[in-house]
């Protein structure tokens, strides 16, 4: 559960926050003691260009204060997290892969704060997730390397308590380093050879219909045909893990962290992949981190969505113009029983 915030009543108001993800929009509303209300997801429109991606977040905004019984005038801000590079003093997407088109250049928080009537707040996901983990570890001036695996493959790195933002907002994208299993893979960055093309959902699902000559929709169908007994999956599963893990002792080595997180979908499928990776770190890390073990995020399901509101604090806030339109908040049936975040 996140820091309660300690400022004045109109500071302790609770913030929307928006996890964007290459397949999905998951939304809530986050309270300054981290109770989550109002939650929501929808399918991301990504293919549909920016313009469609921005409706879908201002709707989820609108969706989740009617959701949560409240009115735009009880919300402090938005905090929204993105794929790819963003730069959170501009607010603008610098560059992105090719699962939302064209979404670089977008100015995501000049644009959603016009849409919505509210101070946004935006950074890239992973980076913006690793807002929630500080509070876990011993220290508020710990490093910690966070790696978040799904749809992509991004990262965050912080050291002795200052998160790396780097030249344009592009450090922490660690699925973009090489790795010898990717070895002639496209990445969706347009590389060759990056964690991302051999790590993510889509990539393990890809090596497996390679190596099997079997179709596979989806990483689902893979993990299931793993655990049925199929080799082939299973070995699909343990090289995307073994080649994250890999990396990340790696950086390990180079950054000397307190904390090595991973989380995302993929890590979710359990010890089939935890085991691979975690042996991968432990080949790669030197003798002073002996005691270094990848872990998932302490807050989980909801490290995403409690690392985006936690930008209303730590991020600039870009304003909504004077003549903004009021944002129209639907009718709810009914609000929804307070949850709280784990």
């Amino acid at each position: 559960m996140s820091t309660p915030h300690p400022g004045t009543p109109a500071e302790r108001r609770p913030v929307i926050a928006l996890d964007l993800g290459g397949t999905k929009i998951a939304a809530a509303l986050v309270a300054a003691d981290g109770t989550l209300s109002g939650r929501s997801t929808r399918p991301t429109p990504g293919s549909a260009g920016p313009t469609a991606v921005l409706d879908a977040l201002t709707d989820a905004v609108a969706d989740t204060i009617a959701a949560a019984g409240r009115s735009t005038d009880a919300v402090r801000a938005v905090g929204v997290a993105s794929p790819g590079v963003v730069d959170p003093v501009s607010g603008t997407v610098r560059a992105a892969t090719t699962q939302l088109r064209d979404w670089t250049g977008t100015r995501l928080g000049p644009e959603l704060a016009a849409r919505t009537g509210l101070p946004v707040a935006c950074d890239n996901d992973v980076r913006a997730a690793a807002g929630a983990e500080p509070a876990s570890l011993a220290s508020p001036s710990a490093s910690f390397l966070l790696l978040f695996v799904g749809t992509g493959v991004g990262g965050a790195v912080a050291v002795e308590g200052r998160m790396l933002h780097g030249h344009t907002g592009i450090a922490g994208h660690l699925g973009h380093l090489p790795v010898p299993e990717a070895d002639g893979l496209l990445c969706t960055c347009g590389a060759i050879g990056h964690l991302e093309a051999v790590a993510a959902g889509p990539g393990i699902t890809a090596l497996y219909e390679r190596r099997s000559g079997r179709g596979a929709d989806r990483l689902e169908t893979v993990v299931r045909r793993a655990e049925s007994g199929d080799a082939f999956a299973a070995e699909a599963i343990e090289t995307g893990a073994r080649a994250a893990g890999r990396v990340l002792g790696g950086l390990a080595n180079a950054f000397g962290p307190d904390a090595v997180v991973v989380g995302g979908g993929v890590a979710g499928i359990g010890e089939r992949y935890w085991v691979p990776l975690r042996a991968a770190f432990a080949a790669e890390r030197m003798a002073p981190l002996s005691g270094l073990v990848p872990r998932p995020p302490r807050a989980g399901s909801d490290t995403a969505l409690l690392g985006a509101a936690a930008l209303a604090d730590i991020a600039p806030l870009h304003r909504p113009p004077a003549a903004a339109t009021p944002l129209p908040i639907p009718v709810a049936a009914a609000a929804p029983a307070e949850e709280h975040a784990s």
